[in-house]
């Protein structure tokens, strides 16, 4: 098994419109490609901060679904209103494998 995870820094004043995008392309991501990605902030810490994690059977299907992300266009158009919430240059991913 395999846990995606992203974690996107927010701008000043933007968690109430960074929360509904986030779940806007969680949703999207579901109907489209049949991955569901948890939501979630955090408790403690930077609390400017929104993070997506989704599970995989293994890397091939990650890759798989990644392909199809970046081939669609109305995700890469849902991708792009990210600029109004996330600061630039500030998201962070990473890839764990199950034990």
């Amino acid at each position: 098994m395999i846990t995606f995870n992203r974690i996107a820094c927010i701008q000043a004043g933007k968690m109430g419109g960074a929360m509904a995008f986030a779940q806007e392309i969680a949703s999207y991501a579901k109907d489209s490609f049949g991955v569901k990605f948890e939501v979630a902030i955090p408790v403690g810490g930077n609390p400017s901060r929104i993070g997506w994690s989704a599970t995989y059977a293994n890397l091939a299907a990650m890759e798989a679904v990644n392909d199809k992300m970046l081939a669609d266009k109305k995700y890469q158009q849902l991708v792009a209103k990210s600029a109004d919430f996330v600061v630039s240059g500030a998201t962070r991913d990473s890839i764990w494998r199950h034990l």
